[in-house]
């Protein structure tokens, strides 16, 4: 009805691991770490009023080999806005990320998933690929990480079940405000690489990408 969105592919045994809303100078760093400490490369749709006012963060995320995404200038339900409104969250989000890390911004999330025609044109015109999910739960108002995990890793087993890849959204920062805490969430997200890390391959969202996949066939 909307268009093409990236989710995730029938491939048993891969999970991506992508944060919305960030970057959050009070728990982005501490995701970090945990992601080193696991060895984990993940996702990260980023908020452009945020990565301008964190420049440092930003780019400690891109440089710590984590996947940056387009997560809009501030965080409207773009399904509701104009056309000119769209392309200017966009083209700001994206020309923001990339002149902090030097990087080509290749992928997009809509917040709360609003999306229409003219937002995945927006999109595409930007050379971006919507991305969207297959797990989620409401980790941005849950007071308990093992609540969180439970719910993951209830939808992993469910969706491998069915010979799915998991593509999960959890939230290292809130749209509203810098700052939000997200300590639930950054503690579910290592007790998710703890107990699949060593039967599950965690993945960034361009190895699902059939045209990034494409050009690194051609380059090698």
């Amino acid at each position: 009805l909307f268009g093409w969105t990236m989710k995730a592919p029938p491939r048993p045994g891969e999970l991506a691991l992508t944060f919305d809303d960030g970057p959050n100078p009070a728990w982005t760093p501490r995701l970090l770490d945990v992601l080193n400490t696991h060895d984990v490369r993940a996702t990260f749709f980023l908020v452009g009023r945020y990565a301008e006012a964190e420049p440092e963060l930003t780019r400690r995320i891109a440089d710590a080999g984590h996947l940056i995404g387009n997560h809009s200038w501030s965080h409207p339900n773009l399904a509701l806005k104009s056309g000119a409104i769209v392309d200017d969250e966009l083209q700001r989000t994206s020309k923001m990320l990339e002149d902090i890390t030097g990087q080509p911004i290749k992928y997009f999330r809509p917040p709360f998933g609003g999306r229409r025609p003219r937002v995945l044109h927006s999109a595409l015109a930007l050379n971006m690929t919507p991305v969207l999910w297959n797990a989620i739960t409401t980790d941005w108002r849950e007071s308990s990480a093992d609540r969180i995990a439970e719910r993951l890793c209830k939808r992993i087993d469910r969706l491998e079940s069915l010979y799915w890849a998991t593509n999960i959204v959890l939230h290292d920062g809130g749209h509203l405000k810098l700052g939000a805490d997200r300590g639930p969430s950054v503690q579910a997200a290592g007790q998710i690489m703890a107990q699949y890390k060593h039967t599950h391959r965690f993945v960034t969202v361009d190895a699902w990408d059939p045209a990034a996949t494409a050009a690194a066939s051609s380059e090698s």
